[in-house]
């Protein structure tokens, strides 16, 4: 499902105006009606509403919305703001709809001074104050009238975007000055802002709304955001052949592992036996043997010179992927045979958890790295990675989409909504996955999953986008048996192989 930008839905909006055809009254018309019926479907009638509309076209929005709750028999107060004496054609017009309707009879037009009215714990606002289009932050009267709201017991409905938050970047945003809604009702699509943890705080429970705009526009339009679906990930599976050997599966190589840290290597070559690799050998230091025998009875055993760390790069002729990094440790030897290993391998490669924290305290050394290289960060791995952490997720995203440019890499930024960020520019967002699985290990699971993909014969975008879908749908298939408090990292590899059957069913 595309992402489009704030700019892109007015494009769209304007398209579907041109080509359905119809009126843009007509149209938020159309939206003013799928937001009173989300509205009358939580609230009834004897709930006292306060909308408040502002001067663009969420302003317009609101007042259609207004006088569809009064012809529903809602008690509504409507206070419109019009302080520079500039609406937008359509909110003039749904004010003229207001001042003609017999039943509209509290409607006040704020040119100057503004009395609030007392919002109580049983009053409902209609946020219709901004929308998408705000591209700077809330201040005066708006950003103390946004305060009074917050502070207030009363529940919200924010129309399509919180008042005071951008559709995009938030970076440099006034937080405080937000509508924290109870409920936001989104028009086509969430806003790319919806997908970061940063913003959750604001947005409340969200539904998004079809108000039917232009499939053809849809369709032909690029977007540098897009959201997984099912269908995505199942048209890109590599099915068994019935005649197929272990040789045909794949040969994976897991690097992992520092005495002390063999948990790490464990579930990393876990996964990637779960996950289809024919045959996964696993490198760690001679002291981890006895544990990984007796643990991963199904895996190779390639022990290092050293007892206790990753000394020395090992040859990689035979491997058709490599994992390396979960537990690693980062001591100057194993970093100094990290990168070696890296500019040594002839197979695709994933790098995670040590290894990009040692990538990040020798940052010149990610120009030696391999075109093509999977590295899945979480937010602070990416921080360390870029030299400096950011004001907001958003910025985050930018970096990482940056650096998978510049590198030409697959950088998968791990989070509720894991982004994939392309070579070309592109993020792709995952759609499963939930909080349970912000616990030790659930990375190290992923470098196992992507690791085995590889090893499979999966392109690299192929084997991130199945390997992050399918890592979290192994964790939503866990929650729904064991909670989310009790999941730990290992329970993903056990639901691993229903998540394979739900996507082959």
């Amino acid at each position: 499902m595309k992402i489009f930008t704030s700019a892109q839905i007015h494009e769209l909006d304007r398209y579907t105006i041109e080509h359905e055809p119809v009126k843009s009254i007509d149209l938020m018309e159309r939206a003013a009606k799928a937001i009173t019926h989300a509205i009358t479907e939580e609230w009834t009638s004897h709930t006292p509403v306060v909308v408040f509309a502002g001067p663009g076209n969420n302003g317009g929005d609101a007042l259609a919305v207004a006088r569809l709750l009064i012809n529903e028999g809602y008690k509504v107060r409507i206070f419109l703001f019009n302080i520079t004496n500039h609406l937008s054609e359509d909110c003039v017009t749904n004010r003229q709809r207001i001042i003609d309707s017999k039943h509209a009879k509290d409607f006040t037009e704020v040119t100057a001074k503004f009395d609030p009215p007392e919002l109580t714990a049983d009053t409902l606002v209609v946020d219709g104050l901004f929308g998408s289009g705000l591209n700077k932050p809330l201040a005066g009267g708006f950003a103390s009238l946004v305060k009074y709201i917050n502070q207030s017991p009363a529940k919200v409905v924010s129309i399509d975007v919180p008042s005071g938050l951008m559709a995009e970047d938030n970076s440099y945003n006034v937080r405080a000055n937000i509508i924290h809604a109870t409920l936001t009702l989104t028009l086509h699509q969430k806003k790319l802002s919806f997908l970061f943890g940063d913003t959750q705080q604001f947005i409340g429970r969200l539904k998004v709304l079809d108000i039917r705009l232009s499939q053809e526009y849809i369709q032909k339009t690029e977007a540098q955001y897009s959201v997984l679906e099912e269908m995505d990930v199942r048209s890109r599976l590599l099915h068994r052949d019935d005649f197929a050997h272990k040789g045909d599966m794949g040969n994976a190589l897991i690097i992992a592992g520092s005495y002390g840290m063999s948990g790490a290597a464990i579930l990393a070559t876990r996964a990637c036996l779960r996950s289809g690799a024919g045959k996964v050998t696993v490198h760690t230091p001679r002291k981890n043997y006895d544990i990984m025998q007796i643990s991963i009875p199904e895996a190779v055993m390639q022990m290092d010179h050293e007892e206790t760390s990753f000394s020395e790069a090992v040859d990689t002729d035979g491997f058709d992927a490599l994992g390396i990094g979960p537990g690693l440790g980062q001591q100057e030897p194993t970093a100094i045979a990290m990168i070696a290993q890296i500019r040594r391998a002839q197979c695709p490669i994933v790098a995670d958890a040590d290894a990009l924290n040692i990538l990040a305290n020798h940052r010149a050394w990610m120009q030696q790295l391999p075109k093509g290289i999977i590295m899945t960060p979480h937010p602070k791995e990416l921080d360390r990675l870029t030299g400096s952490p950011a004001n907001a997720d958003f910025e985050r995203l930018h970096r990482a989409a940056e650096l998978a440019q510049s590198l030409q890499a697959y950088i998968i930024l791990k989070g509720h909504n894991s982004a994939l960020c392309l070579p070309n520019g592109h993020v792709i967002f995952n759609s499963t996955g939930n909080s349970g699985m912000a616990t030790a290990g659930s990375g190290d699971v992923l470098t196992g999953i992507i690791t085995a993909l590889l090893a499979r014969g999966y392109h690299q975008m192929n084997a991130c986008i199945v390997g992050m879908y399918l890592h979290g749908l192994a964790g939503d298939l866990a929650v729904k048996d064991l909670g989310k408090e009790s999941l730990v990292a290992s329970d993903i590899i056990s639901y691993l192989p229903q998540a394979f059957k739900h996507l082959n069913d």
